[in-house]
């Protein structure tokens, strides 16, 4: 099964997915792109969060998950829409980059919503990106959801335990 962690900045997909491995060995992870890109890759952002960035996580992240079969144990760090919301986030008026419909690159997507007011950077992007995945992945208002999204919500062991009773 292909899934995919999504959420806005410090809502604790990375905690979440190291229990769910630590439980779930036969599952390969796919790390989030921007650590990739610039762990491996040796990319280099700007300072602030911009379009054109996340255009290029976009961009390498379809990449990457375009590579797992339908079936195949992984779970990944970010979905795609994820990248979306982020762009729409920092410039509504920006046209979204088009996607297949998302079963293409997961089977399932695990949403955690903002639950606390942390003290994180770019509190007011996080808020934006958080009420436009709600839209996308929960109102399916780009009309890209064609696979079951499970919102989760409270303690990592909560979040995990629904996560293993949706497989």
């Amino acid at each position: 099964m292909r899934i995919a962690v999504s959420g806005a900045h410090c809502v604790g997909k990375t905690t979440l997915i190291e229990e769910f491995l630590a439980t779930h060995p036969e599952f390969a992870h796919e790390p989030e792109p921007y650590t990739v890109l610039v762990e491996d890759y040796g990319e280099e952002f700007s300072g602030e969060p911009s379009v054109e960035d996340f255009r290029r996580q976009l961009e390498f992240s379809v990449e990457r998950i375009s590579k797992y079969a339908p079936g195949e144990n992984v779970i990944c760090e970010r979905c795609p829409i994820d990248f979306i919301a982020y762009i729409n986030a920092l410039d509504p008026s920006y046209a979204s980059p088009r996607l297949q419909p998302i079963s293409k690159y997961v089977d399932l997507i695990v949403y955690l919503p903002i639950e606390n007011d942390d003290d994180v950077d770019y509190p007011k992007l996080r808020t934006a990106v958080d009420r436009r995945l709600s839209a996308i992945l929960i109102d399916d208002d780009l009309a890209l959801i064609d696979v079951p999204v499970i919102e989760v919500r409270g303690s990592t062991a909560r979040r995990l335990g629904i996560l293993q009773k949706a497989l």
